[in-house]
């Protein structure tokens, strides 16, 4: 189906409720989309971080297609076999102690039953969350979501009892902690606000503030987990234990899946009726997640990310330019903060004029978040292109939508046959 056809279709059939940009993919394959444009694009946002495995991984597809030959979905009435192995499987990923594991089916729904967790084991009443954080558009996670415009005409469907801090800012913290609290939500990486990151000293503060007045300490790893920073969660860069994670985006390596994990004890407090889901760890959606789990650990997928998140992050950090501000992340959750919003943008359309999809994050902050299979040369041709294009804003490149370069094209060339970082 060409573009037209589908957007057409989109416009008359589809809620109006996103900003999209104009264009739609057929197919992928590793690290690439193909559009119904017939142009080949290098993907650097995978699905806002979701497609760890890149496109179409031929061991990824053989799981999937065998479970949905088997059967697809059963209900959570009776004992699932792919689940209790989906489970086994983060239990051995997680934090000592943290074996117990929830399945639902998005980053917000973890997050929700995280809430209910913590309350329910408290039995108090208030969260605190950061400024600037993002843990999704359900009710109680919007309120944890501490954005005015996220919030902004659903107050009616948000209670009255959160507090928020500032990210970074234990001072902030400290303000705020009481034993009323239930439980503090962060993320170990605001990426939705423009890639911030927090200190060691931080994280560490907020532990000890969670553990002397007994509130549970929720990290929200949807973003940040299972292999995107370098380590399988975000919070294990500051050598800091939660009593809750929650995960979503990667865990299934493209379809749809959520997980509230924590402890054999928090967890006793959901007993039956307490939580639920219709689809929640359903045997197709838990053969995915198995698949993704085994195949990041054959290949060595996770350390395979620290060491070219730091090696991107070198080169990103050696450009000279007046229009970068910052360069800040970890391991393949990068964020490069222009000096405006419209040269994010800039830099954005020229990427995109040029075969690679990039993202922009609150702020005017290009994120970084490819598929974990990411290889050098293909870091490089956004590297070059990021180059090549604030060149041309001081004047001496030509304007987006020209030609690319002859050695931009070599490096496409180049990128495009390799196998797409797969590591067998």
């Amino acid at each position: 189906m060409g573009f037209e056809s589908v957007k057409e279709k989109s416009d008359r059939y589809l809620f109006q409720n996103y900003g999209r940009i104009p264009l739609s993919f057929t197919h992928g394959s590793g690290c690439y989309l193909h559009g119904s444009d017939g142009r080949e694009y290098l993907d650097l946002v995978a699905g806002i971080a979701v497609n760890a495995l890149g496109y179409a991984h031929p061991d990824w597809v053989a799981a999937v297609q065998a479970q949905a030959a088997k059967m697809a979905h059963v209900s959570n009435l009776y004992y699932v076999g792919e689940q209790a192995d989906l489970a086994e499987r983060v239990a051995s990923i997680t934090p000592d102690g943290m074996d117990r594991t929830l399945f639902v089916n998005s980053g917000a729904e973890a997050n929700e039953g995280a809430l209910k967790l913590a309350v329910r084991y408290t039995g108090r009443s208030k969260v605190i969350a950061a400024f600037d954080g993002f843990h999704g558009r359900t009710s109680a996670a919007m309120g944890a979501t501490g954005q005015e415009s996220i919030q902004r005409s659903f107050e009616p469907l948000i209670a009255h009892s959160y507090g928020y801090f500032r990210f970074g800012d234990l001072e902030s913290v400290k303000e705020l902690m009481t034993r009323d609290v239930a439980a503090l939500i962060v993320e170990p990486i605001q990426g939705e606000s423009g890639v911030h990151t927090a200190t060691v000293e931080f994280f560490k503060g907020v532990r000890d503030l969670c553990t002397d007045n007994g509130t549970l300490m929720i990290t929200d790893e949807v973003q940040t987990g299972i292999g995107r920073t370098g380590e399988w969660y975000g919070i294990q860069n500051y050598g800091v234990v939660p009593d809750i994670m929650t995960m979503a985006k990667a865990l299934g390596g493209g379809v749809p899946i959520g997980a509230v994990n924590s402890t054999d004890e928090i967890s006793k407090v959901m007993t039956p009726g307490s939580h639920g889901t219709t689809f929640g760890g359903n045997p197709l959606v838990c053969a995915a997640g198995c698949a993704t789990i085994d195949i990041m650990k054959r290949d060595g997928i996770v350390p395979h990310v620290k060491e070219m998140g730091a090696r991107w992050m070198a080169d990103l950090k050696a450009i000279d330019s007046p229009r970068i501000r910052e360069v800040r992340g970890c391991g393949l959750i990068i964020g490069v903060e222009m000096d405006s919003k419209e040269t994010a943008a800039h830099v954005q359309r020229y990427c995109r004029e040029n075969g690679v999809l990039i993202n922009v994050a609150h702020g005017g902050t290009i994120r970084l978040i490819p598929p974990l299979i990411l290889t050098d040369a293909q870091k490089d041709v956004f590297t070059g292109l990021l180059r090549e294009v604030l060149e041309q804003l001081r004047g001496r490149c030509p304007r987006a939508g020209s030609s690319p370069p002859e050695n931009l094209l070599k490096r496409r060339s180049a990128s495009s046959n390799l196998l797409s970082g797969w590591y067998h």
